[in-house]
This record gives structure tokens, C-alpha cells and sequence, in this order.
């Protein structure tokens, strides 16, 4: 829906509406307060708002470039690599190496037909997506239920703010654009993160890790099917190369 939207809105304009109208529902939702925390950890709540604002504003900038499966692939590499620095045993480094096999048939030195830039920009995502994780860990450690969440939300989009404007000026607060960055919101930030807590509250974590290792795969089907996205063999065959080493990954770390 984000993608099929950028002629609209752009990839800058459309993650603020993301994030900012995603704060605003988890805002209202969990009624977080704002005051009577310590300094590490509104230093921590800023951080991870950071986090979040940049994965989303990277990963948009990707898929306005090259397939959302392929961009989702190429995001994985920064759970890997968070993994792998969390482990000594050698299965993980086996995981990591079929990861990197994939990202370098995705490479655009492999693949001519993707965008360099889209490419760079996946790889970046990713990055901040294993920052992500491990502030997430830590601010569930300090926050009850999604109040952390929410609060950092707020902070991402404050920090888009600019970005959204520089981008799409008074354009990004029309009724149409706000009515479908909602949309996006919903679909993208507030529901998804809601229901991944609510998984996570009755699944095994490794349980939890193999089906979102799936999100390459879905990824793909669904952006064939919603926007003609045909990815070629050694495309397919680099997603199923990243998403068998996402699960694997997952499997090694039941607890």
C-alpha cells in the first residue's frame, strides 16, 4: 500500500505519516505517561525513537528503488548480524555465511537489474533494524507493556517531522494524504507491532523467529500480486538462501 502511494506522497513524506499517526493511535491506546522516569532511560526512549525513525525512513527509500522481497531480504542481515555477535557457536556463523551468500547474489555486481542505491539503502535498514532489537530488549526491560513503545514512536516522529515537510511541505497534511498514511500506519506499524507482542506473549521465541523469517517469502507474493514485482531465479534463489538462514538462526536459539 506504502509503495503503490509513493506518486502521491513521497518515501519521506509517507514514513512521517507513518510513524507520526502510528505514535498518535499508541499514544491514545496505551496512555503512556510521560513524566517521572530517569535520565538513562529518556536517553534510552530518545535512542530508540531513533532507531525507529531511521530503519523506516531507510527501508521506504529502498523500496521506492527495488522489489519489497528483495529489500526485505536484504533487512535481515541486521538480525544475523546482531545473532552472531551474541553467539560463539559455529552453526551461527554457518547461518550467517548462507545470509551473505544471498546478499552478494543480490549485490548489484550479481544483479544488474537492481538499483545500487535501493541496495545500499536495504543493507542500512537492516543495520538499524539489529540496533533496533537491542534497544528494544532494553526498553522492555524499563517500560510496561507498549508505553515504551509508544513513547518512542512520538519521538520518531518528531524527528520526521522535518523530513516530511523538506519533503511534501503542506501537501503531507492534505485530508487524502492523511487519510492514506493511516492507512500505512495501521497496516504497518500499530497492528503488526501489536500482534508480534501479543505472538511473543504465547509462542517459543524461536517459534516466533521462524515465522518471521517467513517475511521475505510473503513479501515477495504479495508484492508480485499487489504490484507486479517479478523477481528473477538468482533473485528467488537469494531470498530462500536469507529466509533458510533467518529460520535456522531462530531454531539454534530456543530459548
Amino acid at each position: 500500500m506504502a509503495k503503490s502511494l509513493f506518486d502521491q506522497v513521497g518515501p519521506g513524506g509517507l514514513v512521517f505519516l507513518r510513524v507520526g499517526l502510528a505514535a498518535v493511535v499508541l499514544l491514545i491506546w496505551a496512555r503512556p505517561r510521560w513524566r517521572g522516569h530517569s535520565y538513562p532511560n529518556y536517553r534510552l526512549m530518545i535512542g530508540f525513537g531513533l532507531s525507529l525513525a531511521v530503519m523506516n525512513g531507510l527501508f521506504y527509500s529502498a523500496i521506492a528503488r527495488i522489489p519489497i522481497g528483495v529489500a526485505v531480504a536484504l533487512e535481515f542481515s541486521g538480525p544475523l548480524t546482531v545473532s552472531l555477535l551474541y553467539s560463539r557457536r559455529w552453526l551461527d556463523g554457518l547461518w550467517v555465511a548462507l545470509a551473505a551468500t544471498g546478499i552478494v547474489l543480490l549485490s548489484p555486481l550479481h544483479t544488474a537489474d537492481l538499483d545500487a542505491w535501493g541496495v545500499v539503502f536495504a543493507l542500512a535498514a537492516g543495520a538499524t533494524w539489529g540496533l533496533y532489537m537491542v534497544l528494544s530488549a532494553r526498553m522492555g526491560r524499563v517500560f510496561q507493556g507498549i508505553d515504551g513503545l509508544a513513547l518512542s514512536m512520538a519521538v520518531g516522529a518528531l524527528l520526521l517531522l522535518p523530513v516530511g515537510l523538506i519533503a511534501e511541505g503542506g501537501a503531507l497534511f492534505t485530508p487524502l494524504s492523511v487519510l492514506l498514511g493511516l492507512g500505512v500506519a495501521l497496516l504497518s506499524s500499530a497492528l503488526p507491532y501489536s500482534l508480534e507482542m501479543s505472538a511473543l506473549r504465547q509462542l517459543p521465541v524461536h517459534v516466533f523467529g521462524v515465522l518471521l523469517s517467513l517475511e521475505p517469502a510473503i513479501a515477495s507474493v504479495i508484492s508480485f500480486w499487489g504490484l507486479g514485482e517479478a523477481l528473477t531465479l538468482p533473485m528467488i534463489g537469494a531470498i530462500a538462501l536469507i529466509t533458510i538462514a533467518a529460520a535456522g538462526s531462530a531454531l539454534s536459539h530456543p530459548a
